[in-house]
């Protein structure tokens, strides 16, 4: 009987010090779960009033409720009496390890997190990066995918991705088409820029009419180079590109300018004695 007593007055002394810290930390949990849950829909919205891309939206939401998750029950273990020490060092040591097994993985993850967040492109540019250019179809977290003017589908690491060199072509709602034009040194150059001038920068399409830019760029081994530039907006771009070296082409033909390309005269000497 006195071990009986003793056993019930053990055990209620374990719910007296017990029920009271558990039913606090139940409390402490579930407000925490509400209080993340609001958190998690404010910052939601807080990011679209910015304007963020809508990838980073719930990637950014996501890290953050994961974040406050594990510090809450973490606190909550704490309360209840669960020592979080050992806990919390068994835990870095795990994420060492899978740290450095998966160093490439965390690089493209971390190139992930830079690119969402720093934006420097977005969903349907078109960009120039680790020697292809192609337009961005998706951004993920390891990896960026991306479409060829041949419909290759292009994967790219984010890690080696942020830290090259990235051209985004799509930026500006206008573009600079460019074009050299060569003619022979025999042909004349005040025909050659008054053809370009009116058969390029009288299209609708050509944004700078005003202030047409055709300028000798380079006396070459062969022929009178011309550079000319003409502002289009974005769409039309390799419309006006293909379409006027074509029109200039003939239209140096009907004029009897002449496009030369390089020559070599081949002398043969024999020599008898």
């Amino acid at each position: 009987m006195d071990i009986l007593k003793d056993y019930y007055q053990t055990g209620v002394e374990y719910l007296i010090l017990y029920v009271p810290k558990f039913l606090l930390a139940l409390v402490v949990l579930l407000v925490g779960i509400w209080i993340i849950s609001k958190l998690k829909k404010s910052t939601k919205k807080g990011l679209a009033k910015k304007n963020y891309d809508p990838s980073l939206i719930p990637f950014l939401s996501g890290i953050l409720s994961a974040i406050l998750y594990t510090l809450l029950l973490i606190s909550v273990a704490s309360m209840v009496g669960i020592a979080t020490t050992s806990f919390i060092a068994v835990i870095g040591a795990a994420g060492l390890a899978i740290g450095l097994a998966l160093q490439g993985s965390l690089s493209n993850f971390a190139g992930g997190v830079m690119i969402l967040s720093m934006r420097p492109f977005k969903v349907g540019d078109v960009i120039e990066a680790q020697g292809v250019i192609a337009s961005v179809i998706e951004i993920q977290i390891f990896h960026t995918v991306l479409k060829s003017w041949d419909n290759k589908i292009i994967i790219l690491p984010n890690g080696a991705l942020y830290n090259d060199k990235i051209i985004n072509y799509s930026c500006e709602p206008t573009r600079k088409v460019e074009w050299i034009f060569g003619i022979s040194y025999s042909d004349d150059i005040d025909k050659a820029r008054t053809i370009i001038k009116e058969n390029i920068f009288t299209d609708e399409r050509v944004l700078d009419a005003e202030t047409p830019y055709i300028n000798i760029n380079e006396l070459a081994d062969s022929s009178v180079n011309f550079k000319v530039r003409a502002e289009v907006v974005q769409a039309d771009y390799w419309n006006v590109y293909f379409e006027m070296t074509e029109k200039i082409k003939k239209a140096f033909d009907a004029n009897g300018i002449s496009i030369p390309f390089p020559q070599r005269d081949v002398h043969l000497f024999n020599n008898q004695q």
